[in-house]
């Protein structure tokens, strides 16, 4: 008996000693590590998608702040002036998009490698591991837009010896998520049976057709979007400024096919990405003006994501898009005369507790649903058909049908209807890239900043202009963080 006693002393682990090995028993247990995949997103949603996407663009500039000094992560973004050594690079943000991304990875590989050995309700089964499968896919899709090839973690690491992979090329990458999301696609229920906030078939759907259409696969594209639009699961808010979560009860409306989930308060699920937009320095009447705050506080530092005269230009007269999208405030602290600043409207919400709010993220909308299908059919040939659904994008912003005809006239008006329909949501730098347009867009546009300083917003201040090195690399990928090539012998 005494040896029987010991040896399951030694072969049970505590309770309270919790791992891969001992958590995975139950449908509970799933539900709450797939809980866990989802939340890396609030982080990444919060900073690093719009600093790595929109920033990074034409669409959003930095707006300096000399009394504060350099901060060259932003900066470097926004001036496509990224520096580059041996292939890495030792700005902070891409270090951060890599680590982000790759923890959802990780916590979806803990899911998928352990749930079949586990006896629960095939429904339930197949939709957590749908939930597990499109998470892991957009992690890599944004991985594989963001640096081309990158290690291809598919099963859990569970010590030093597998957590560094060789890289895979980028099209071994695509084809996993592909795969992955085909998969996804038979698991996952409609949205009108799925929990509000989680994954659902049109979700899932709607990314695989995304990665289509970065692959230039314009049939697969248009046979996975057709169920969605088909559906009846979805459909234009009335108003585009309705599509956004301005207030809890706009959240997951009719239009949203997958958001990000923040909540408002104490419990650390809440956003500040509304603050990170902002123009500086802004005064406490200023803060309490733009937010509703009860506790405002004045902001310094250096303004991210500030609208470009170029974004704004490119709306048409018009356009009831515009309005809802960017508004001006009047910062007294800006230097010089002009102290009116544009700022992205389209998620302002009032909210309780400073630099804590409740807005969620649009990932997918519907409208890019019907954007993605007019660029599908476009492509082949279905011109005519494609023009249908534009036009459905162009009536709820107020604007008359588009005059495009014949595939090329009209595959400039889709490029340019996703800028302004999209605008903001992380969605140009991968447009600009896998239509490879960095050189005929770029290039002009950084030309415009060192020749007009004054209106992208460098303060008229001896000294405040554009460094040596901006706009001085045009790479389609981000070179790796050096930080993780200190860690891999791979890159």
């Amino acid at each position: 008996m005494a040896f029987s006693s010991c040896d399951d002393f030694l072969t049970i682990a505590p309770e309270t000693q919790l791992s891969s090995v001992t958590f995975f028993q139950t449908e509970g247990d799933f539900a709450q590590a797939v809980n866990a995949a989802y939340a890396p997103l609030r982080s990444y949603y919060n900073g690093q998608a719009w600093l790595l996407g929109e920033l990074h663009s034409d669409n959003a500039y930095y707006m300096r702040n000399v009394l504060f000094g350099a901060v060259e992560n932003q900066e470097d973004l926004a001036d496509f002036s990224v520096p580059v050594s041996n292939g890495t690079t030792p700005n902070g943000n891409v270090l951060g998009a890599w680590r982000t991304l790759y923890l959802v990875v990780a916590r979806t590989n803990q899911v998928l490698g352990t749930i079949d050995a586990v006896e629960f309700n095939e429904a339930s089964k197949n939709n957590i591991k749908g939930q597990a499968l499109f998470l892991r896919s957009i992690a890599y899709f944004h991985l594989v837009r963001y640096f081309g090839a990158v290690p291809l973690h598919l099963m859990p690491v569970s010590g030093r010896e597998g957590s560094a992979l060789p890289l895979s090329e980028e099209s071994a990458v695509l084809d996993q998520i592909v795969r992955d999301l085909v998969e996804a696609v038979q698991y996952l229920p409609q949205k009108s049976q799925q929990q509000l906030g989680r994954v659902t078939q049109g979700a899932a759907r709607t990314l695989l057709a995304d990665v289509y259409v970065y692959l230039k696969r314009w049939p697969d594209a248009e046979q996975i979007l057709a169920p969605v639009i088909s559906s009846g699961e979805y459909s234009l808010m009335p108003s585009y400024a309705m599509a956004f979560a301005g207030n809890i009860g706009n959240k997951n409306n009719a239009e949203s096919v997958f958001e990000v989930q923040y909540r408002e308060g104490p419990e650390g699920l809440q956003g500040s990405f509304l603050y990170g937009f902002t123009p500086r320095p802004m005064t406490v009447n200023e803060v309490r003006s733009l937010f509703g705050t009860g506790n405002p506080q004045p902001i310094d530092g250096q303004g991210n994501n500030i609208p470009t005269p170029d974004i704004i230009a490119a709306y048409e007269n018009g356009d009831l898009r515009k309005d809802a999208s960017i508004t001006f405030l009047e910062i007294s602290g800006r230097p010089g005369t002009v102290k009116f600043t544009p700022y992205i409207k389209k998620f302002l919400s009032t909210h309780a507790q400073h630099n804590n709010h409740g807005v969620n993220w649009p990932v997918y909308r519907y409208s890019e649903v019907l954007l993605l299908m007019a660029e599908a059919l476009n492509e082949q040939g279905k011109s005519g058909d494609a023009t249908g659904l534009l036009n459905e994008v162009r009536s709820r912003a107020g604007l008359a049908s588009s005059s495009a005809t014949g595939q090329a006239l009209m595959r400039e008006a889709i490029f340019k209807e996703r800028r302004v329909e999209l605008a903001f949501e992380n969605k140009r730098w991968f447009d600009i890239m896998r239509t490879d347009r960095i050189q005929e867009i770029i290039v002009p546009y950084g030309q415009r900043i060192v020749a007009n300083p004054l209106e992208y917003y460098y303060p008229p201040i001896p000294g405040a202009v554009p460094r040596n090195n901006v706009f001085t690399n045009f790479s389609k990928f981000y070179p790796y963080p050096a930080a993780e090539s200190d860690l891999s012998p791979f890159f």
